[in-house]
């Protein structure tokens, strides 16, 4: 991997620790802004609503722009963004801030990706995109938990300064050794790129990433009240649980990134089955604390292990359009973060408990396994379809990214899944 790619996922840790410690924040949060639980969880939301709307605009937005330029500016506003949500004086301010840090994560994320993809070989994807994500699972090994331990010692607001400091390094990091990336000869035109919404295919990536997020997050935004109220362990024990999510996350990526390259819709298929078999088992199962710890662990490890291959999945089936394909892979995961959140909180109110987020989340892990046979079945289709056509001598002009001829050093061993 390129050290442009590493770099990235240290930027990586820096916006998944903002995005995902107010999991272990949501209480005293809730106290000093003096409103409910699902209320202040709707801080989780509108952090993954601003990444779902700035992920497609700002894409577009830079397309013509030097990628390392738009790089340095979006993680400088992603860490104002932080340096405000500790110094906001109301609920409404640190919502408005919470939207503002997350415009600047999505445009952040939607071309970092595009740089990673463009720096490897097109069977190294997944590889690349497990590197970034790695960022993430290290901010739930690391980040999430620290951010609930400074919440618990020093008030939720040293966790948002802790996480301006760490952007302040990641900013040093991406000045000194992001390189600047010249752009294209032909300059990208945008009615090429949104072309790829045409497909169908991208369409059901959206929708299994979609819910496949959303089912995980729907359960783990409320996972630290979860531990407390429904298994009985102390608030003490919620840093470490956190972290212990967040070390599955990282057995996940790793394995998944290993993986996913060769056999992408196995892993998709296993993974999101796990998770949907993991968030059951913590619905009936919460009420044992032994249980509510291990299956915290193995949510993370299920939830992450597709991690890659949705990423790489979304990026073969738009490759015409890298930085969207990017884009809209940031704003199908925030999709299932601000669903999955909104519908816990909704179930919460309706005082079916805590417990039933697992419910609700697996339910729609259950649709995502059914889009992603859907999709393989199209695939699948679609790969026939492409191997009669060259076997008879002649490409149509309309083929598809899919069945277009491989890239050089494309994998093409493996089941016929792949």
């Amino acid at each position: 991997m390129p050290i442009a790619v590493y770099m990235l996922g240290l930027a990586v840790f820096a916006l998944g620790t903002s995005e995902f410690m107010l999991s272990g924040l949501l209480p005293p949060i809730a106290d000093d802004m003096d409103v409910s639980i699902p209320r202040a969880g709707l801080l989780i939301s509108a952090f993954a609503i601003g990444m779902v709307i700035g992920a497609p605009l700002l894409a577009v937005a830079t397309l013509r722009l030097p990628r390392r330029t738009t790089l340095i500016t979006l993680i400088t506003v992603f860490g104002l963004g932080q340096v405000a949500g500790a110094l906001a004086p109301t609920y409404e301010i640190l919502f408005a801030s919470r939207v503002v840090s997350a415009l600047a994560c999505a445009g952040f994320w939607a071309v970092g990706a595009a740089v990673a993809i463009a720096t490897v070989e097109f069977n190294q994807r997944a590889r690349a995109m497990a590197v970034m994500i790695g960022g993430l699972s290290i901010a739930n090994v690391l980040g999430v938990p620290a951010g609930a331990f400074l919440g618990e010692h020093f008030g939720w607001r040293s966790a948002f300064w802790a996480v301006g400091a760490a952007s302040a390094i990641a900013l040093v990091g991406v000045l000194t050794l992001i390189p600047r990336i010249p752009l294209p000869a032909e300059k990208p035109q945008l009615k090429k790129e949104l072309s790829i919404y045409a497909d169908r295919q991208v369409w059901l990536s959206i929708a299994i990433t979609a819910l496949a997020a959303g089912g995980v997050f729907c359960a783990f935004s409320y996972l630290s009240p979860l531990l407390t109220d429904v298994a009985g362990l102390s608030e003490g024990w919620v840093p470490s649980i956190l972290g212990l999510f967040g070390v599955g996350a990282l057995v996940g990526t790793t394995i998944g990134g290993r993986v996913a390259d060769a056999h992408l819709f196995g892993v998709l298929l296993s993974g999101i089955a796990a998770s949907t078999v993991f968030l059951v088992s913590l619905a009936l199962f919460a009420a044992t604390p032994a249980a509510a710890i291990t299956l915290s662990f193995l949510i993370g490890v299920s939830a992450f292990y597709t991690a890659p291959a949705l990423n790489a999945r979304m990026f073969n089936v738009a490759g015409a359009a890298p930085t969207l394909a990017g884009a809209t892979t940031t704003a199908a995961f925030n999709l299932g973060n601000t669903g999955g959140p909104w519908l816990g909180g909704a179930v919460i109110d309706l005082k079916l408990g805590y417990g039933a987020t697992a419910w609700a989340g697996a339910s729609m892990t259950a649709l995502a396994i059914a889009a992603t046979a859907i999709s393989l079945r199209l695939h699948r289709a679609r790969t026939a379809s492409g191997r009669v056509v060259a076997a008879s001598g002649a490409m149509p002009a309309d083929t598809p990214p899919e069945i277009s001829p491989e890239p050089a050093g494309t994998n093409t061993k493996g089941p016929s899944w792949n």
